[in-house]
């Protein structure tokens, strides 16, 4: 989200102000006109805090360029000024206002430097000020920079790390925002570097595993397509003029009038195939699309048990790391919920788990039960823990737990899926040779023999 600033000034003339946070200045303003109204002043500007580029100059010396983040022009130029430079310029910079991703080995290696560096003891602002200076990438160099001069200004720390969201990731920003509010930020690090870090590792792992066999896959569409739309229509025309009778040769005859069909109706197959996977990932992109595409692939086999088992190792892990025993925990059982990257699963557990500890004064299992979105194990041995006043430690034996299992099966998830590649390139190769082989074996009525050479000189080989 942007932050923008509201200025406004009271019935008696009095100038107020604040800032707001928002997705657009078009959100922005309609937060401050409803602000405006239930504090009663009128409204005299937002502004959007943006990335203003400046020249400034001292005396005779050369002149110096710089870029600052702030709500106004005038707010850049009197801050130089106060200085004792004197301004050449201030321009709004036009693009790369929008926060970037970081790459993801940077992002998990500010986070386990950061989880070790406390479990020495150095304060967190130290912490942030040696890897502002130390870190290489721009994007996170600046945010780490915002992040701690947010943090000394006394500013709420979870929104201030929410907000930069777009460079470290909507679960990472969601964690570390956690981390900043518990009493035990090195151990929310520590969980949030390893899961991470195993997330990178599977993705990896995938990336190695699938590059050649995708690659080859795509080379071989276009080699079964330059054959339907090419070699075929060519070799038509040939036996056309030869009078071959094409009902003795199934497989060719077959794939010729798949040919023609295919050529006479390609953009009809374009749009049938384009249209719907454009619409469904703008739908995916959207609140409730997100929340249907959570709901649904859970029941997918073999990826959708392991998204949902993720799921709950990233709950458990996070309860964990903020459970205190104490009666403050609902708060825990919502940002844990938040935190597991899953929105049906975190909807079911808002709207019925955490009323019914509310307003019915049911058991954490029993209303974790009544979601539906918890498994058996997981169920059965919080309820253990429940029993026995060990529900922290089971949380995190169920994130170990599901850790190793979902590890483990990834790694067998990998190799069907490279087996069902191999098998897919196989079978459209044997189908192909079997189709040129009956090609080549195809007789004219007329005298010379089999088609084949009379084919190749058609083509001009």
């Amino acid at each position: 989200m942007a932050e923008f600033k509201v200025e406004g000034i009271t019935a008696s003339g009095k100038p107020v102000g604040g800032t707001i946070t928002a997705d657009n200045k078009t959100i922005a303003k309609k937060k401050a006109n409803e602000l405006a109204t239930e504090k009663k002043f009128k409204v005299t500007g937002v502004y959007e805090r943006v990335n203003w580029i400046y020249r400034v100059q001292k005396g005779a010396d050369k002149p110096i360029d710089g870029e600052q983040k702030a709500f106004t022009k005038d707010e850049v130029r009197i801050a130089l000024e106060k200085m004792g430079y004197k301004v050449v310029y201030v321009r709004k910079k036009l693009f790369g206002n929008k926060l970037k991703a970081a790459p993801p080995v940077d992002i998990i290696s500010f986070v386990r430097i950061s989880a070790d560096l406390m479990r020495q003891k150095l304060p967190f602002n130290e912490v942030l000020q040696l890897l502002v200076n130390d870190t290489s990438n721009p994007a996170l160099r600046d945010a780490l920079k915002e992040i701690n001069t947010e943090l000394k200004q006394g500013k709420d720390s979870e929104k201030v790390f929410v907000k930069q969201a777009p460079v470290f990731g909507k679960f990472t920003a969601n964690m570390l925002g956690l981390a900043s509010k518990s009493g035990n930020m090195a151990e929310i690090y520590d969980s949030t570097a390893k899961f991470l870090e195993r997330n990178a590792e599977f993705k990896r792992s995938l990336k190695s595993a699938l590059i050649m066999p995708i690659v080859t896959l795509v080379v071989l569409m276009f080699a079964i397509l330059f054959y339907v739309a090419y070699i075929f229509p060519k070799t038509a025309e040939a036996f056309v003029k030869m009078g071959v009778d094409m009902s003795a040769y199934p497989m060719t005859d077959a794939s010729l009038k798949f040919s023609a069909w295919l050529i006479d109706n390609v953009l009809i197959l374009l749009v049938v195939f384009t249209v719907p996977i454009v619409a469904f990932m703008q739908f995916i992109r959207t609140e409730k699309g997100q929340f249907m595409m959570d709901q649904y692939i859970m029941k997918v086999p073999v990826v959708g048990t392991l998204l949902h088992k993720t799921a709950i190792e990233i709950f458990c892990r996070v309860f964990y790391a903020l459970y205190s025993g104490s009666g403050e925990n609902i708060d825990v059982i919502r940002m844990s919920s938040e935190a597991c990257g899953n929105k049906y699963m975190e909807s079911r557990i808002k709207t019925i788990a955490i009323p019914l500890m509310l307003e019915k004064g049911k058991g954490l299992t029993e209303a974790f039960e009544a979601t539906g979105v918890f498994t058996k194990t997981a169920i059965s041995r919080l309820s253990s823990g429940a029993e026995t006043g060990t529900v922290r430690n089971t949380a995190l034996q169920l994130a170990e737990y599901y850790e190793k299992e979902t590890t483990y099966k990834l790694k067998n998830a990998i190799e069907v899926i490279q087996l069902t590649v191999q098998m897919i390139i196989m079978l459209a190769l044997t189908g192909l040779t079997l189709v040129s082989s009956e090609t080549a074996a195809v007789s004219p009525k007329k005298p010379g023999g089999f088609i084949l050479p009379h084919i190749l000189s058609f083509l001009g080989f």
